[in-house]
């Protein structure tokens, strides 16, 4: 049987556990998301997970959501196999974006105790440096070690030219040009699976991460589905999140395809690494203030003249830093409305407290 430390369980967690006096109830990792149900591997197989009543209720208070990637204490259901689902240990890292369509600021978590995040982009049309820096931010935001992947370098004859673009955008990073139809860089990324690591791949639909994880796990785990020749774009194969074990002995986690990713905060100082040229060029501008448009002595408007940062980096720059502020605002906004919600509910509880005080005072 597969060991729980083969789904990344370590002293860390050994410790986290032992916080608590948890009686007869077991720890699980979840390993996909249903919606109201979750399949959870423990010390005795993969079972079904429910959130306990009390989890549920706890949720309209800013309770944990349960995620693919948690670590989870259970209490297991005798004679079935499947669990309640009591409480969620404290995350290390987690990977989150702004719920999209939300009128306030919402984080929708899409993966937890990520070691490392695969960022994919495919050599077709779907290419975007651009995009590419928004997925940057959200990996450092998150706590976890970004890896590019530039996927399908079957169809690229310039693969090398775009990979040291990537190469330019993201110091440090980690860029390896990949294609599972001709079994290129399968070496190099095989190297970020150890037993224990947890690798969550990311990317717009149809980048091909389902084509990387049945590559990696030599089976046809995931569905795949083909692109759209016009605009190199696909549907959503994969529909919800799931944790694979790899024969290499590593974690992967797949998640759905995002046709656009929208930042959730910077806490991490996402924007500041993904971005360091700018903002370390931007230190010698005249004004600290500097927004870098049209201030006198500004250092990143001479550099770009200069040819030494791209004019659609800095206005990509521009641009996301418009959206942080504009979310923050929003966020504040939201935490508003909650507090008043919160006084208009207890304000009647008050009144009524004070109504029978006086009654009696008066009897």
């Amino acid at each position: 049987m597969t060991k729980l430390t083969q789904y990344g369980w370590s002293a860390y967690w050994n410790m986290e556990w032992s916080k608590e006096d948890r009686g007869i109830h077991q720890p699980g990792r979840i390993t996909a998301d249903f919606g109201q149900m979750y399949k959870v591997y423990t010390e005795e197989g993969e079972i079904w997970g429910e959130m306990s009543g009390k989890m549920k209720h706890e949720l309209q208070h800013g309770g944990p959501v349960p995620a693919v990637g948690d670590w989870v204490e259970l209490q297991m259901l005798e004679g079935e196999e499947r669990g309640v689902i009591l409480g969620v240990l404290d995350r290390k890292t987690n990977i989150s974006r702004q719920k999209a369509g939300a009128k306030s600021a919402q984080e929708q978590l899409i993966a937890a105790n990520v070691d490392i995040l695969f960022l994919v982009t495919s050599l077709n049309d779907d290419y975007n440096p651009r995009r590419m820096e928004r997925y940057l931010i959200m990996a450092w935001n998150s706590g976890v070690n970004p890896v590019i992947l530039l996927s399908k370098a079957d169809l690229c004859d310039d693969a090398d030219i775009k990979a040291a673009e990537m190469e330019m955008i993201a110091p440090g990073v980690p860029v390896h040009v990949v294609s599972a139809l001709e079994n290129r860089g399968k070496e190099a990324v095989t190297g970020y699976l150890k037993e224990g690591v947890t690798v969550a791949l990311t990317g717009s639909s149809g980048c091909g991460k389902s084509t990387i994880v049945n590559w990696l796990a030599e089976t046809s785990t995931q569905r795949t589905q083909g692109i759209r020749e016009d605009d190199s774009r696909g549907r959503h194969t994969t529909t919800h999140r799931q944790l694979f074990l790899l024969p290499q002995g590593g974690l992967m986690v797949d998640t759905p395809g995002m046709r656009e990713l929208q930042l959730y905060d910077d806490n991490g100082g996402g924007f500041e690494q993904a971005f360091a040229d700018i903002e370390s060029i931007g230190k010698a501008c005249r004004f600290a203030d500097c927004r870098h448009e049209r201030e006198a002595g500004c250092a990143v408007r001479a550099a770009v003249e200069a040819g030494e940062i791209d004019a659609k980096r800095l206005q990509n720059y521009r641009k996301t830093q418009r959206e942080l502020e504009f979310q923050m605002k929003k966020e504040a906004r939201g935490q508003r409305k909650l507090n008043r919600m919160d006084r208009s509910a207890k304000e009647p509880v008050r009144r009524k407290s004070s109504y029978w005080n006086q009654r009696l005072t008066d009897e």
